[in-house]
């Protein structure tokens, strides 16, 4: 075997690109940590979507709640102590309201602006069609006295609930009411959970005037008017089957903010300010990142080369496997020890392995019963001829009748052999057409009858005429005649072999049975093998080629049928064609010939 010379080897190709990839990492990872590596990271985690976020929902919240920035100092303060950023609220002219570090000049672009009558989606990921935000209640929310009032009632509430079995908090809407957090009564409503959800005189008041404003503005549109609904959450409700009119939707947010105007902060500019970053890294921090990469570097190298000769272990073992089949052990086999591609990539192999093992002893029995076979009949037309021209026996017509005969069965044992190999590669020729079963059988039969008669054996049709099948009508015949002629080899005199015919489940069963000798459970399998008999001491002349049911099975097949055989000792044996139906709804079957 040629040596495979070191470079061309996988070990190295697979070494030297992992060296190669580890190093082009170490160094690109050095060159960008030693260029700006704290200020990059700072910068990137500043700019985080998240704690924008943070900032711009705890600001809105604010708003929404306070008519007036005034009090808004200590929240930014703690915003920004959180944060580590500078944060910043200023008019929409840039007059500061409150700045967490002043003294340095703003950034020429502000980060959002913070308004509750006009939230940002891409920072509060709101879905509200209008855009306020929903904890504005302006003046749906309850007076101190009111939300006390709620508060003690929703308690009450609560343990009630709690006692008869269910799971509840206390929870506060925008307005100040409260009510059972994910519980809404049913029917019997045993603890006034309900009452709860029921809008205070308060939010009547407010939604009574929102609604005022609604029709009027409706009026000013040209579109009907609409009436007006607090939801069990405190949400403000419109009809479901006006849900998409622009006119409605346009309306009631216009009314909402100017309702809600006086009662939320006005809009204000936010400012978000990194802080100084760190500097580049000195020479003297540089090194630690050099020897630190060059450690990287030896770690990948070993570990490059362990696992290349853990993966490259396995396909050695295969190449040594693969030079035993060649030299001729064919049940050379690979141990499997790795359940990924490599594992995989052997078991591959050792199917193929037993393929080619069982492929080679089928050649070599092959050759042996085809020698066999042929050795009989060239036997016997040599020792004719022999004594032909030695002047032993003249050529007579009993002499040239043997002869013909044994010329014949050579003949036949070719033929069969070219349909079998035919068959089997997949290069058997058919010419289907629609074909009426009674009368294939009925040809089969009348081709059959002198050799019956002469060995004294009944044979009968049995088949309706409405039977079709979609076959090659020669290939057809050759399968069944094949079973007649070995029904008939096998059925001694006074015996009957019947071929029948019926339709079962979109499939047509062809039958050829007889009541001749039978066949022994345990040889039953072996009957479509290659030149099997179920009586060794047959010889041709009486036993056949021993390819007759062989080639049916490949036949049929062909035509996309089975076939299968039963049989009874004493009794007889049966062999069953199954082959697709032709006839469809509403197909008329062929007429018969």
């Amino acid at each position: 075997m040629r040596e495979v010379r070191l470079r061309h080897r996988m070990f190295t190709r697979l070494l030297a690109a992992t060296v190669l990839v580890g190093a082009c990492t170490v160094a690109a990872t050095a060159w960008l940590a030693a260029r700006n590596t704290s200020q990059a990271i700072r910068a990137e985690q500043g700019q985080t979507l998240a704690e924008d976020t943070v900032i711009y929902e705890e600001l809105l919240g604010y708003a929404a709640t306070h008519p007036r920035w005034d009090e808004a100092a200590p929240l930014v303060t703690d915003l920004a102590q959180r944060t580590g950023r500078r944060i910043a609220l200023t008019t929409r002219d840039r007059n500061v309201i409150v700045d967490s570090a002043p003294g340095t000049p703003l950034p020429a672009k502000a980060a959002s602006t913070v308004d509750a009558l006009e939230v940002n989606p891409a920072l509060a990921g709101a879905d509200d069609q209008d855009g306020i935000d929903p904890r504005a209640a302006g003046p749906f929310r309850l007076g101190e006295e009111e939300r006390k009032q709620s508060a003690r009632r929703a308690e009450q509430v609560v343990d009630c609930l709690r006692r008869n079995g269910f799971r509840t908090t206390v929870e506060t809407l925008a307005s100040g009411r409260a009510v059972a957090a994910d519980f809404y009564a049913d029917a019997e409503d045993p603890c006034g959970a309900a009452a709860l959800r029921t809008p205070s005189a308060t939010e009547n008041t407010a939604l009574a005037a929102l609604s005022e404003m609604v029709q009027n503005c409706l009026r000013q549109r040209g579109a009907p008017p609409v009436r007006l609904e607090l939801d069990g959450d405190g949400s403000i409700t419109t009809p479901a089957e006006r849900n998409e009119e622009e006119e409605l939707l346009g309306c009631v947010a216009e009314s909402r903010r100017h309702q809600l105007t006086g009662f939320v902060a006005p809009a204000a500019l936010l400012f978000l300010v990194e802080p100084p970053g760190v500097g580049g890294l000195t020479a003297a921090g540089t090194w630690p990142l050099v020897l630190a990469g060059g450690l990287v570097l030896l770690v990948v190298i070993l570990v490059s080369a362990y696992l290349a000769a853990r993966l490259l272990r396995p396909v050695h073992a295969l190449a040594a496997t693969a030079e035993r089949m060649r030299d001729g052990d064919t049940s050379a086999r690979v141990a499997v020890t790795d359940a990924g591609e490599i594992g995989r990539l052997s078991e591959v192999f050792n199917e193929l392995s037993a393929h080619l093992e069982r492929v080679e002893r089928q050649r070599k029995d092959m050759i042996g019963d085809i020698s066999h076979e042929l050795r009989s009949p060239l036997t016997t037309l040599r020792g004719w001829l022999e004594a032909a021209a030695d002047g032993q026996r003249p050529m007579e017509p009993e002499l040239i009748t043997v002869l013909l005969t044994e010329t014949l069965t050579l003949q036949q044992l070719i033929d069969d052999l070219q349909d079998l190999a035919l068959a089997e590669s997949g290069q058997l020729s058919l010419h289907p057409q629609r074909l009426t079963v009674a009368e294939t059988l009925l040809s089969v039969a009348v081709a059959n009858q002198a050799q019956a008669a002469g060995l004294g054996v009944e044979l009968t049709v049995d088949a309706g005429e409405s039977l079709v099948v979609q076959a090659d009508p020669v290939r057809l015949r050759q399968a069944v005649a094949n079973l007649v002629s070995n029904a008939l080899r096998h059925t001694p005199r006074g015996g009957r072999v019947t071929l029948s015919a019926s339709a079962q489940a979109g499939e047509v069963l062809i039958t050829v049975a007889d009541n001749g000798s039978g066949i022994a459970p345990a040889e039953l399998d072996r009957v479509f093998d290659r030149f099997w008999r179920a009586e060794k001491s047959r010889s041709r002349r009486t036993g056949g080629s021993g390819l007759g049911l062989v080639i049916v099975r490949r036949l049929i097949e062909a035509h996309g049928g089975t076939v299968t055989a039963t049989s009874t000792p004493g009794q007889g044996s049966a062999f069953t064609l199954r082959l697709p139906s032709a006839t469809g709804p509403g197909t008329p079957a062929a007429p018969p010939g």
